[in-house]
């Protein structure tokens, strides 16, 4: 083979070459920086995401940090732990970028002295109170409905402190932001041993996921890189194969992550996956040109001999395989979750670079490196494991075919258990503070996850309107009653509790006033009242023609997410068409991100199988065994989703990406086997079944090899503490395990039958 020749002939220039290739590529590495935003994951034309910046150009774009206090002893009304509170309230305001802090020591309540409303803090100077003043401060918090499962649990064990913070345009404060609120909380800690403190809100989720990732990278990668050595080392059985195999992967991993660095790409969660993927992935070719290029110095061939004819033998497989494989992560890019989008261009360049090298790097290398394998007679390798498997199978054709076609049916039956379902709460695991404060205070306490409607009163100051004010009210009594809800905040609230005030505290007057007049004058007194930071800014717009409610809702699935979104559309449309608005939030936007990557992601998948299907075709040069190898290769997937729906039973943003990533890398082997199959009857005119043995022989062992390691590979990511990746390791890694049974004892099988009246000349 002229090219081989011409690589072995000019390998030093080859090395110098690729070597300079991967400084060049790799220097984008120090570009690369790390995203900790929750915002990544939603494209700008996404329709959540677009709503949400719409209401938060009304009531400002912020977030938070919350901190959920606990006396060990149970009752948050001592004078030591109101002390502390007011404390840990007052170092809020330190926070950066904080605008407002909410908590029920600063909770703004109000009197009436003769004809003056008082507005002032509940709590001050609680170290000095005496019994009868922690009762009224406790009659009042639980007996405001403003602040009950809201600032403070029903039964006075846990209060929060609600830290707003407004994040500046253009900047990413994450990082700033979580570590000073992080540094606060371990101080109260260590001058609080009596206090539990939790640490939860929108900033420390978004840390997490800067967190997660580097944690990842940094235990994960060395892992994946150990497994990888060893694996190779124990099939390939040389010492200067496996260092060149290393050098490839490690080369196209540089390359391409040094190239998204180029591109301008962010490292987080899911692409702080991409060196693990590529690592796995870049093997296969190697492994392949290293496994034919020693089975042919074991018939007695030179190495630059075997090397040459490796090439020739392999040379179109590892293209087509690497394009196939490419295509499959590219089309990731119909993902809505940009993270995905750039985690598939990723791979997809770690592909063609690890092809590159394999095809350059790989055979200069090998020949300068001293390579000793023993010689043997030819007929000894009919004695090898694969041969003996590829005996069983010709032997045993109809028992698998039936066989697996059982098994696929029975395991793929279990896709009709699947439910379109996640709690991103839980996308991180038990190691992680996050999860388990939030967990913690989740079960005992607050909503985690809410629910943001702006509703319009349709003029300037129309809020002040009793009429609309009142379609407010019966809207938010209809959604207190409903399952699931934990609080409603509206500002029908504050009306009601003004005009309470004004009427000496008589519980006859907790309602909305039939005067606007009333209304707009109690509003004003108010606003007039309260201090800076605490104003109503965050609750109805500057006009006055629209309002805010909030829905906290209770531990709910971004299913049952979904349903109470068509349930408040449903609702306002038929019972208070003049104050529609549409639902938003983060919990909303995530509850949608899985539904939409899943419809992308099919879109994805037929247009990648349309394309794999017509290259396998063209190169295989056969209609018919283009459509056969389509069977191996669309089954793992459809084996590994019934699996997880035995086992899991529930479909999330991870899961919906598996099928491209997997029909990618599936093809591999199959490619592999037919063209030795094809190769077998072309070239050396044999019979159906002795192309059968002659493929066995030939590559049963890469094609185990590389299934295995690819396997190992994905399993790795199952020890990640972030879902996300956990369940895209497991699933890719059960249809990598199906691909392989469905290559080595169903596609032979499948050959036998539609080429069994074939004449010996194929």
């Amino acid at each position: 083979m002229r090219y081989a020749e011409t690589v072995i002939r000019f390998r030093w220039l080859v090395l110098l070459f690729t070597l300079a290739a991967v400084i060049g590529t790799g220097y984008g590495m120090g570009k690369l920086g790390f995203e900790s935003d929750d915002r990544i994951f939603f494209s700008s034309d996404n329709p959540q995401l677009l709503a949400l910046e719409e209401f938060e150009n009304t009531y400002n774009k912020e977030t938070n940090v919350m901190m959920v206090v606990e006396p060990k002893e149970g009752d948050i009304f001592t004078p030591s732990t109101l002390s502390a509170i007011e404390k840990l309230t007052e170092d809020s305001w330190q926070i950066p970028y904080s605008s407002r802090v909410d908590s029920i020591t600063n909770y703004q309540h109000t009197e009436v002295e003769e004809d003056d409303l008082i507005v002032g803090d509940l709590v001050t100077g609680a170290e000095a109170y005496s019994a009868k003043e922690l009762d009224r401060a406790r009659k009042i918090a639980l007996g405001e409905p403003m602040l009950v499962n809201r600032l403070i649990s029903p039964d006075g064990s846990m209060t929060v402190i609600v830290t707003t913070v407004l994040k500046p345009e253009g900047k990413d404060v994450i990082v700033e932001v979580a570590t000073y609120a992080r540094k606060l909380a371990e101080r109260f800690k260590d001058e609080h041993p009596d206090l539990n403190l939790y640490v939860t809100g929108a900033i420390p989720f978004d840390m997490a996921f800067t967190e997660v990732s580097q944690q990842d990278m940094s235990s994960l990668i060395p892992a994946m890189f150990l497994v990888l050595v060893i694996g190779i080392y124990i099939f390939i059985r040389s010492i200067a194969g496996t260092f060149a195999t290393v050098l490839v992967i490690i080369f196209a991993t540089i390359a391409a992550m040094g190239l998204a660095g180029w591109y301008g790409i962010s490292i987080t969660a899911p692409t702080g996956m991409a060196p693990i993927i590529i690592l796995t992935i870049a093997v296969a070719d190697s492994v392949h040109i290293l496994t034919t290029m020693i089975q042919e110095m074991h018939k007695g061939r030179t190495k630059h001999e075997a090397i040459i004819e490796s090439m020739r033998i392999n040379l179109m497989p590892v293209f087509l395989t690497s394009v196939t494989t490419a295509i499959g992560f590219l089309s990731m890019n119909f993902s809505d979750a940009p993270p995905f989008r750039d985690l598939g261009n990723i791979a997809a360049t770690g592909v063609v670079a690890a092809f590159l090298f394999s095809v350059l790097l790989l055979p200069a290398l090998v020949s300068i490196l001293p390579v000793r394998v023993s010689k043997r007679a030819i007929t000894t390798a009919d004695n090898t494991f694969t041969a003996r498997l590829g005996e069983f199978v010709i032997r045993n054709k109809r028992v698998l075919f039936f066989g697996m076609s059982a098994l696929i049916i029975v395991t793929g039956l279990g896709i009709l258990k699947l439910e379109l379902d996640d709690k991103f709460r839980e996308d991180f695991d038990e190691r992680y503070a996050i999860r388990t404060d939030s967990d913690y205070v989740a079960d005992k306490f607050l909503g985690m996850d809410a629910i943001e409607i702006s509703l319009p009163a349709g003029s300037a100051n129309g809020i002040n309107e009793p009429a609309y004010l009142k379609k407010v009210e019966e809207f938010a009594n209809h959604m207190r009653a409903a399952k699931g809800i934990v609080h409603v905040y509206a500002i029908t609230d504050i009306v009601k509790k003004l005009n309470k005030t004004m009427h000496n505290d008589d519980p006859a007057y907790y309602t909305i006033p039939e005067s606007r007049e009333l209304v707009a004058q109690y509003m004003l007194l108010y606003e007039m009242s309260l201090p800076f930071g605490l104003d109503l800014n965050s609750t109805q717009n500057i006009d006055k023609s629209a309002s805010r409610i909030t829905i906290s809702l209770k531990d709910m699935s971004t299913a049952e997410m979904r349903r109470m979104e068509r349930d408040i559309v449903v609702w306002l449309k038929s019972n208070s068409p003049e104050i529609y608005s549409y639902p938003t939030g983060i919990s909303l936007m995530f509850a949608h991100i899985s539904e939409r990557n899943i419809h992308g992601m099919l879109t994805g998948s037929a247009i990648a199988l349309l394309l794999i299907s017509g290259i396998l075709i063209l190169a295989l040069r056969s209609v018919k065994i283009g459509l056969i190898s389509l069977i191996p290769n669309l089954f793992p997937a459809f084996m590994a989703f019934g699996l997880w729906g035995y086992t899991y039973g529930r479909v999330g943003l991870a899961v919906s990406i598996v099928s491209v990533i997997s029909l990618g890398i599936v093809v591999d082997d199959t490619v592999h086997f037919l063209s030795k199959y094809l190769r077998a009857k072309r070239e050396h005119g044999m019979s159906t079944e002795d192309a059968v043995r002659y493929t066995f022989k030939t590559v049963g062992k890469a094609i185990i090899t590389t299934s295995v390691v690819l396997t190992a590979g994905f399993l790795v990511l199952t020890l990640s503490g972030f879902r996300v990746n956990m369940s895209m390791g497991l699933l890719t890694a059960f249809a990598i395990t199906f691909a392989l049974f469905a290559d080595l004892f169903f596609l032979p099988p499948i050959l036998m039958w539609f080429e069994k009246e074939k004449s010996p000349n194929g």
